[in-house]
């Protein structure tokens, strides 16, 4: 199954909706909001309008086979700092995608000048941990029973970071490109 990464447009929100519909629920508990509400996807897409969020998606002609964001608040007092949401269908883990969109927005995040990015999953997320800190991400925080399932059940929140100065001098000094 081919597949090819651009930006999320406001003519995708029927199959961001669809992909939401089809993720399983644990995978949506670091977002902090509903994805399978479709106001939340309209509060996503005027806020890529806005400015405050850059998002990819990964399509296989029209169909959402994963998403990343990048997200960030100019006017705050991290300004410097953008937190990544990644997200990829069951069918399509452990091939490559995921990894294709972490550097994907790694490069945006890179050409937005940021200085640090983090991102959020529950620590039984082992594969995403693992992605993640294969691209340079570490551990910094463990925030315990910080979120709750629709069955009122509380998770621990991983909290991993990234210093992008840092990342891009090693990659530079490694011979690869900046992201």
């Amino acid at each position: 199954m081919s597949h090819r990464i651009r930006r999320f447009r406001p003519a995708d929100r029927e199959a961001m909706l669809a992909f939401a519909q089809e993720l399983p629920e644990h995978d949506l508990l670091f977002l902090g909001r509903d994805l399978k509400h479709p106001r939340v996807v309209e509060a996503w897409l005027t806020a890529i309008d806005d400015g405050w969020i850059d998002s990819l998606l990964a399509m296989d002609g029209e169909t959402v086979l994963g998403s990343v964001a990048l997200v960030r608040d100019p006017l705050g007092w991290s300004s410097h700092v953008g937190e990544v949401r990644l997200l990829v269908s069951a069918e399509r883990r452990g091939a490559g995608l995921g990894r294709d969109m972490l550097q994907a927005i790694l490069a945006i995040a890179v050409d937005r000048g940021l200085e640090k990015l983090t991102a959020a999953m529950t620590p039984d997320q082992r594969n995403s941990v693992i992605l993640f800190e294969s691209l340079g991400f570490r551990g910094e925080a463990l925030l315990k029973d910080q979120v709750r399932d629709r069955a009122g059940q509380p998770h621990d929140l991983a909290i991993l970071s990234l210093d992008l100065g840092r990342h891009e001098a090693t990659q530079r000094a490694y011979g690869f490109d900046a992201a």
